[in-house]
């Protein structure tokens, strides 16, 4: 009885793990998203028509899209306030606040169709980039 186990546990001991590796196997090959009928292509490292250039975006232009964003959605004086933290936070920012301010001010000149309403929401936010920058968008 005692042999019998330890052929039985050899073979098990053999079998198995090309068992696991073949189903594995087969596995990775059936996955449901790559149909067959796709055209899909893995590029390797060495593909001459693989992008080396990633798109990395400066955290200002994130933080500009971002508020301009925002201002569409609801009002000037909350992106100034948002962008006024952000400066505040990061003082990295405080070197493109007066750009981004005036960006600001050339949205909401488009937004309201006019001066004298944008800049209703004008404050020293980046000294006066923000009223500087709706007087731009009207010439």
């Amino acid at each position: 009885m005692n042999t019998a186990a330890r052929r039985i546990g050899r073979t098990l001991a053999l079998v198995l793990p090309v068992v696991l590796v073949l189903s594995g196997t087969l596995a990775v090959t059936r996955v449901p998203w790559a149909s067959p009928s796709s055209e899909s292509q893995i590029l390797t490292a060495s593909s001459d028509r693989a992008s080396t250039h990633a798109t990395h975006r400066a955290p200002h232009e994130l933080l500009r899209d971002r508020l301009l964003a925002e201002l569409q959605e609801k009002n000037p004086s909350v992106a100034l306030t948002h962008l006024q933290t952000a400066t505040a936070e990061r003082p990295s920012l405080a070197q493109h606040c007066a750009s981004i301010a005036r960006a600001l001010g050339r949205a909401a000149v488009a937004k309201y169709g006019g001066v004298s309403r944008a800049q209703a929401y004008a404050r020293p936010v980046c000294d006066t980039s923000f009223a500087s920058g709706t007087t731009q968008a009207y010439r």
